[in-house]
């Protein structure tokens, strides 16, 4: 007979309690993709708005705090750039050394624990980075970006990282019993390898970046033997339905499925995960709010929503582990009944007081008058005057920089392409700037990206592969199908829907993409281009082009076939926004149209049909080829495209 069968019923009780486990519940709290929209202050409309800004998601960051007492605040990247403010004090009143820069004292007061790097942080150039990074009170990580390699080092020697890959944070927590222990929790951050074409310019010969599975394949396994006992991955990623290969933007799928990540903290694509953005995709539990089974969370852009994921853990098995969890986000408007639902928190306000006064006085300085109003709510559908004066500018800007060279004789185009088109970047997120005196702040409102001028030298059969590319914004459309069809794929990003001035085009969106929204070319040979003529003639494929454009789309940005950065022949220094405003200041008074130098051919007995922002209705009067369908009721409205030949 076993001895326990002897041992008293109290005692036996005693032993079993002290083999039970802890049970221990912790909270993580995410922001990603601030984009410097530290107060809810609208520079480019100069006012304050409810629906975007750390200020309000502080409040939900406080009260989450106070309903969990052990948690952990993580901010994911895409922070220091994004609007005036952040332009002010990387470009206009640089930041002077040994000064905090104004995102560091909010999320220093804050109290972050750990951060990432995302893409967007390398559009002012390492050095002001890293000089930014320096007022942060908390570590940042990026496990995938490297130091390239120095000169005179041998093959085979191993590349240094250029930031910390991962950090080991170790905090006490307290246990559903009282009890308080320590807990060693690994945080590590990736950013899309893409950076490298994004931000040639500032990373070329300095830095490398690699695979993000394979970088956390490395170093999670390395973070788990050094005692990490709960592994967080910030990754700047997002998340496609198909499977991803080697160097992939977006990878949130294939890191779910890396031995070792408990949880996973994603940004980059302005999603909203738990949410309707990602139903329907592989693996993905929009109750629990995972991937795979991962708890995860993504928590949109501007700090429009805290993304958090409560975990569950015990130490049954001797160590840690997760054995259950909830994603959630908090949203700090309701855009259904397009109301607050937070005040803002004073901290922002008080930080920062000076840097946001020195924003408005910069963003209000006079530029021009313009005649007539700018905005971009149909500039996906019809040739647009907000697209073409950013076309003129360019224009203007690079036939003085070619002026005397080997390519003053070239025949030169203009590349530009709608940045603030709603969706989901929110449905006031489009330019609308009233008739009168133009600011600095309306130029912001036109270009949004501190991008600088490039001209690439490519043929007239490159010209009209660009523009098929560019085509893919629109969904096909069956001349056989239903009488109102959708025309615009909303999930096909604005910013890749180059037009350009210098030739003309019509676009037949009964034929299928000739490429698909990551620049794959598709099966079979159709053509939606049609009719393109520079100078009123068919365009020469053969004949050389001089095509100006920004550095993002130079170096590759978007997958545009043949381009890359060998194409490359004016390198200019200068801002596409500097060349803007230069435009502006040289013609003072001008009146903004288009050329219509291209269209949407209609599809009779089809009416086409687009989304766009309940902003556009009020110049419906100015515009007779879109007419309004609905007024959807949350910002947003149904239009349709109008024949001008029929009225249809």
């Amino acid at each position: 007979m076993k001895l326990r069968q002897f041992l008293p019923i109290t005692l036996c009780a005693v032993l079993v309690g002290a083999t039970q486990a802890a049970e221990l519940k912790l909270r993580l709290l995410e922001t990603t993709d601030l984009h410097m929209n530290l107060l809810n202050y609208d520079y480019y409309q100069d006012k304050t708005t409810d629906e975007y800004g750390l200020a309000k998601t502080i409040t939900l960051i406080k009260a989450a705090r106070g309903q969990a007492r052990n948690n952990l605040l993580f901010d994911n990247g895409d922070l220091l750039q994004g609007n005036p403010l952040g332009d002010l004090v990387a470009r206009v009143k640089p930041l002077a050394a040994g000064d905090v820069h104004p995102a560091y004292k909010v999320l220093n007061a804050l109290g972050v624990d750990a951060a990432n790097v995302g893409n967007h942080e390398f559009n002012y150039g390492l050095p002001f980075l890293r000089q930014a990074l320096a007022g942060a009170r908390f570590p940042y990580v990026s496990a995938n970006v490297m130091l390239a390699r120095e000169q005179g080092s041998k093959d085979g020697v191993p590349l240094r990282n250029a930031f910390a890959p991962y950090v080991l944070l170790e905090r006490s927590f307290v246990d559903e019993a009282g009890k308080t222990w320590p807990l060693k929790i690994g945080v590590i951050g990736f950013v899309p390898p893409q950076i490298m074409q994004w931000d040639r310019q500032n990373l070329e010969g300095r830095v490398t970046a690699g695979d993000m599975v394979e970088a956390a394949r490395r170093y999670v396994p390395e973070m788990r033997a050094r005692g990490a006992q709960l592994v967080v991955a910030l990754a700047h990623t997002g998340f496609e339905k198909s499977e991803q290969g080697r160097l992939a933007e977006n990878t949130a799928g294939e890191l779910t499925q890396v031995p070792g990540i408990d949880a996973l903290l994603l940004g980059h694509a302005h999603a909203e995960s738990p949410g309707k953005d990602f139903e329907g995709y592989p693996g993905v539990d929009l109750v629990r709010g995972s991937i795979h089974g991962m708890p995860t969370v993504m928590a949109g852009r501007w700090g429009d929503h805290l993304g958090l994921i409560d975990l569950t853990l015990d130490n049954n098995s001797g160590g840690w582990k997760v054995v259950a969890s909830r994603s959630e986000l908090r949203a700090i408007y309701s855009r259904s009944e397009r109301r607050a639902l937070v005040d803002a928190d004073p901290l922002v306000a008080e930080a920062i007081g000076r840097e946001h006064a020195d924003t408005l006085a910069y963003v209000r300085g006079h530029v021009a008058q313009s005649l007539a109003p700018i905005h971009s709510y149909f500039a996906q559908a019809i040739d647009d005057p907000s697209v073409q004066v950013v076309s003129q500018a360019q224009f203007a800007y690079m036939a003085n920089a070619v002026r005397g060279t080997e390519y003053e004789k070239l025949p030169l185009l203009s590349a530009a392409a709608p940045f603030k088109s709603g969706g989901r970047q929110g449905w006031t997120n489009y330019t609308d700037i009233p008739a009168g005196t133009l600011a600095i702040r309306n130029v912001g409102d036109l270009y949004v990206y501190p991008n600088t001028i490039k001209g690439v030298k490519i043929s007239g059969a490159e010209v009209r592969e660009w523009l098929e590319m560019s085509a893919g914004q629109f969904r096909t459309i069956d001349p056989a199908g239903a009488p109102e069809q959708d025309l615009i794929d909303a999930k096909f990003r604005s910013y890749n829907f180059d037009t350009l001035d210098g030739v003309s085009y019509e676009i037949d969106v009964t034929q299928g993409p000739r490429y698909d929204a990551e620049g794959k070319r598709q099966p079979g040979d159709t053509y939606r281009i049609k009719k393109l003529r520079y100078q009123g003639k068919p365009i020469d494929e053969q004949a050389q082009f001089l095509v100006v454009t920004n550095n993002y789309r130079a170096n590759g940005g978007g997958n545009f076939p043949g381009l890359n950065a060998g194409k490359t022949v004016v390198d200019a220094p200068d801002e596409n926004r500097t060349a803007l405003v230069q435009y502006l200041a040289g013609v003072q008074r001008f009146n903004p149209s288009a050329d219509g130098n291209w269209r949407v051919l209609p599809v009779p007995g089809v009416r086409l049909r687009f989304v766009s922002g309940a902003g556009g209705i009020k110049y419906l009067a100015g515009t007779p080829s879109v007419r309004l369908i609905k007024d959807n009721g949350d910002g947003s409205a149904l239009y349709e495209l109008v024949d001008s030949a029929t009225g249809q």
